[in-house]
């Protein structure tokens, strides 16, 4: 009898604050960012180092992909961000990109690749 390897399970997203004060938010995002990891990014979006910088920047070179529910959640942030507030996206793969497009990211936000 043949057995089957084990399916893979996608990297458990992590979101973390690399750097910030009160001019500048790092944000890295690596892993599989779904509905499981929606209530922690929304969290983690209302945090205060967040709401007080005038910089966002979000490192997405390790995430693997993002679901659109948590793209409206990145769009609803810099929404509600004062207008003062500049966000920029690094390293978003492909289909990272064409996810943060299609929630209208890319209107709001300034992403280098």
């Amino acid at each position: 009898m043949a057995t089957l390897p084990p399916q893979s399970q996608p990297e458990r997203a992590v979101v973390a604050f690399t750097e910030a004060d009160e001019q500048h938010a790092v944000l890295t995002f690596s892993g599989v960012l779904d509905a499981h990891a929606l209530p922690e990014l929304e969290e983690l979006l209302s945090d205060r180092r967040l709401r007080q910088a005038g910089t966002w920047e979000w490192g997405m070179s390790g995430l693997q992909r993002i679901d659109l529910a948590c793209a409206y959640a990145l769009l609803r942030a810099v929404t509600r961000a004062p207008e003062t507030v500049s966000v920029t996206v690094h390293g978003a793969r492909r289909a990272v990109q064409r996810t943060l497009r299609h929630a209208g990211l890319d209107t709001v936000v300034s992403m280098e690749m």
